[in-house]
């Protein structure tokens, strides 16, 4: 008799639980999906320096060199720009001058500066 009452709770459990679970709108693993369509366009160097502050930019060009502290001089044919990319923000890349890198952020102005903070670099394929 006990394993009977037993089984019938767990059965009840198993059958809110499930229940419960799917009104939340949880039907197991999901493909986590996003936008699929143009995002923004590449904008040069100099176009990304007369931009508004925390205006987002995508740049393609060379990191030229570090200056330490997490910044980098970054380039394309339009001029130069100090980036800032976070050590959590590389995932892992390694990047030489050589390498053309495409990177995503915001402008980041103040009074005596525009720098680029990067949120995204991908090595262009």
């Amino acid at each position: 008799m006990n394993k009977f009452l037993s089984a019938s709770v767990l059965a009840v459990a198993l059958t809110l639980s499930a229940g419960t679970s799917m009104a939340a709108g949880f039907n197991g693993p999901q493909n986590l999906g996003g936008f699929q369509g143009p995002g923004l366009a590449i904008s040069s160097v100099a176009q990304a320096l007369s931009y508004s502050d925390d205006t987002p930019v995508v740049l393609e060009g060379n990191i030229e060199r570090s200056l330490g502290d997490e910044k980098y001089l970054f380039k394309d044919a339009s001029g130069t720009v100090t980036i800032d990319i976070d050590h959590e923000d590389w995932r892992g890349i390694n990047v030489t001058p050589k390498d053309t890198v495409v990177i995503q952020g915001e402008v980041d102005k103040d009074f005596f500066k525009t720098e680029i903070d990067v949120d995204m670099i991908n090595l262009k394929k």
